[in-house]
């Protein structure tokens, strides 16, 4: 519920508070006294998009703040939270400052927000109609949802079937590009796997490969000289020179009187590590002794090895791994076409699926739409319309979350004569008493709205006006409504009043707007009964109104 406006400087309006009550609240004036600057206002601080000009002249800057009672679960909640906007209490304060130089900044329970985050919240706490109204029930783009609405139809099903459908759709369209590409590239991967497989690479053995290498590459260098240390040792070398030395002093011992005796001992026991010395020398050189060719096959297998792994861009170790890689890629190739079958079952599935919970939504809807003819229809003829003919059509529509229909609000003023789009065959008159009939009937479900219809009565009277009248009242018993009014009939239903006068003062021309109490009320309505010269027999018919 829209509980206060306060307006500073703006228009023709200096200074207004306006306090605002549940129910019907009408505001009347003379014409150009400033009602529709009100709608201005408030449209101003709903974000909406409207005339530039709003600044009150001479004044710097222009204010406009807005006052809503939010219930528990108020559409305007899932808003704020999405806009990160603390809601904790039942108050929402928009502010929207106009200044001199034309920038507008909006504020939302004092914080800042952009006009696009007002808009939004525009739609969850206000519904505007007139006979210009583009954005409410002169819309065809929201008939449908304003069908669904009437009919109190659900449409998770089809939604749910939709969001199925597309997922399955893509998971088709996913698998087919893959396979596609997989199988450009199948004989690149048979060769690749094949030649994998021919090598046939083990984790480690790159490691393993080059310390064997560098093993029998070092061997090579020096195995020469160690044989040839071997036989400087042996026999023919230090060995052979040391026997023939110990034979010349055992000889010679004889006629040395002991003086040779640890001479001889000492070469002895050279000629025993001179031995060990040797054997060391042979087993190392035996443990040297390896195969020219298998320096060459170590070579080659390290090679190979390394190439393949720059040829794929991994390291060597992670040749076994890739080879897996590519087998898996190959059995998707293979597999890929019992695969597709399945998704494209999948897919066929969710279509039919689809197909079915969209076309028991069209079912739904031909009978909803029905049912909201007739009663229209039963609207129409109380506001001096029964010849009239509203028809709710629907027609094919591209398919998408909320089905396969397009819905459209038509209307022939006369038997016979061609239907057609609502603001497109009838007149003002006519057309504001369509809406008000249509939102009679699909007022269900949008109590948290304030509904403001703009002089929506124009171009009636009398028992019409009356029957109007009594059908916005109604709308008022659940949801707030506020009316722009010239009709007395209109005015003398509200639950609250409120006149607009514009007066000059100074050489500056001021709106003002004043609630009324009854005795106010009767004479308000009086003057809109007689004009300016308020007779007596408009008081009695303005009291009469007001009783009535």
């Amino acid at each position: 519920m829209l509980r206060s406006l306060d307006i500073r400087d703006m228009l023709l309006i200096d200074r207004l508070e306006l306090a605002f009550g549940p129910g019907l609240n009408v505001l009347t004036g003379e014409t150009g006294a400033g009602k529709s600057i009100l709608l201005d206002c408030l449209g101003f601080v709903l974000g909406w998009r409207g005339r530039a000009d709003l600044v009150r002249q001479g004044a710097s800057q222009g204010e406009v703040t807005a006052v809503f009672d939010l219930a528990d679960g108020h559409p305007a909640r899932a808003v704020l939270a999405e806009a990160g906007i603390s809601a904790e209490d039942d108050e929402l304060i928009l502010r929207r400052v106009n200044g001199g130089d034309g920038r507008k900044t909006g504020f939302v329970n004092d914080r800042r927000v952009s006009g696009d985050v007002l808009r939004l919240l525009s739609g969850a706490l206000v519904e505007l109609h007139g006979q210009h109204d583009d954005r409410g029930l002169l819309n065809p783009r929201g008939h449908r949802a304003l069908l669904d609405a009437f009919g109190a139809l659900d449409t998770a099903r089809v939604r749910q079937a939709w969001a199925a459908r597309r997922e399955a759709g893509k998971a088709l369209e996913a698998a087919r590009k893959a396979l596609s590409a997989a199988r450009e590239e199948e004989d690149y991967l048979r060769h690749a796997v094949k030649e994998l497989d021919d090598l046939a690479p083990q984790e480690g053995e790159e490691a393993s490969l080059d310390t064997d290498r560098r093993a029998m590459q070092a061997a090579e260098r020096i195995r020469g000289d160690v044989r040839r240390a071997l036989e400087m040792l042996g026999p023919a070398g230090a060995e052979g020179t040391m026997l023939d030395a110990t034979r010349w002093l055992e000889t010679s011992a004889e006629g040395a009187d002991g003086r040779l005796d640890m001479p001889i001992a000492a070469v002895s026991r050279a000629l025993i590590e001179l031995g060990e010395a040797h054997a060391g020398v042979e087993d190392a050189l035996s443990a040297m002794d390896f195969d020219p060719s298998a320096l060459e096959n170590t070579e080659e297998r390290l090679f190979a090895l390394r190439a393949l792994a720059r040829k794929h861009g991994v390291l060597a170790d992670d040749l076994a791994g890739l080879a897996d890689q590519l087998r898996d890629r190959l059995d998707r190739i293979d597999a890929g076409d019992a695969a597709m079958a399945d998704l494209q079952a999948a897919a066929d599935q969710a279509d039919a699926a689809y197909e079915k919970a969209a076309s028991d939504l069209t079912a739904m809807r031909v009978a909803a739409a029905a049912q909201l003819d007739k009663a229209v229809s039963s609207e129409l003829a109380p506001l001096k319309m029964e010849r009239a003919v509203f028809e709710t059509r629907l027609g094919p529509a591209d398919p998408g979350p909320e089905g396969r229909d397009a819905v459209a609000f038509t209307v022939a003023t006369n038997p016979g004569a061609p239907a057609g789009p609502l603001d497109k065959i009838a007149s003002g008159g006519e057309l504001s008493r369509f809406l008000l009939a249509l939102k009679v009937c699909l007022a269900r479900g949008n109590e948290a709205l304030v509904l403001i219809f703009d002089e929506i009565d124009r171009g009636v009277g009398g028992a019409t006006a009356d029957a109007v009248g009594r059908r916005l009242r109604r709308l008022a018993e659940d949801s707030q409504v506020l009316v722009v009014t010239h009709s007395p009939q209109v005015a003398a239903q509200g639950c609250h009043h409120f006149r607009v006068a514009k007066s000059v003062s100074g050489g500056m021309t001021t709106s003002t707007v004043t609630a009324l109490d009854e005795s106010a009320r009767v004479d308000e309505i009086a003057r809109m009964l007689s004009g300016d010269r308020i007779t007596d027999a408009a008081t009695h018919a303005a009291r009469a109104l007001l009783a009535g």
